[in-house]
């Protein structure tokens, strides 16, 4: 395991001698290499089996040309809104604006989208329609059944049918991350 970040950029590959990368972590966070987030957990189990992994942390919502800067995943893009929910990190209870999010650099508001984990599973999809996707974290484990909505006030059905994404881990997945990755490397679907 390498005791550098993991790549965020095609430099950071080529510093490694990679010219692909196995698995793309998209996270709503900034990314921080330390296991208090899940997306470096990820990563980081991914990377002691052997994976090539990169991170694209909070990507630029307007446009799926973000997705891209890592290329396409030889095994799958893992997709989560973040450490929070993207809708709670984005606003009040009141369902007021927030003015920072404390885990964005400078704690910024407003680069996470809403949805994030719908919005980002769509950007994967549009830079590479034949990628695989799996969803994860605390809004994709929220979310994984149908649910009341609060910010909309309806009944949601699971965000693996609205995120079109081919898998949905829940709860801590680490294992889960490294049993897909191992089976889409030996050719199992």
């Amino acid at each position: 395991m390498s005791k550098d970040f993991l790549p965020t950029s095609r430099k950071d590959m080529e510093d490694r001698g990679w010219d692909a990368l196995d698995v793309i972590i998209v996270t709503g966070d900034a990314y921080v290499d330390h296991p208090s987030y899940g997306a470096a957990m990820i990563g980081r189990s991914l990377e002691r089996e052997g994976f090539r992994v990169g991170v694209i942390s909070q990507p630029d919502k307007r446009s799926p040309d973000d997705i891209r800067r890592l290329g396409r995943p030889r095994l799958f893009f893992g997709v989560t809104a973040g450490n929070l929910d993207s809708m709670v990190a984005n606003y009040t209870a009141n369902r007021k604006p927030r003015s920072d999010d404390d885990y964005s650099p400078a704690g910024s508001a407003g680069l996470r989208p809403d949805r994030a984990t719908i919005l980002y599973t769509n950007m994967a999809r549009a830079a590479f329609p034949d990628a695989r996707v799996v969803i994860g974290g605390i809004e994709a484990s929220l979310r994984r059944l149908g649910h009341y909505d609060y910010w909309s006030d309806k009944v949601r059905r699971s965000i693996l049918l609205d995120s079109k994404a081919d898998i949905l881990v829940y709860g801590m997945g680490e294992k889960q991350a490294v049993e897909i990755a191992k089976r889409l490397a030996s050719g199992k679907r």
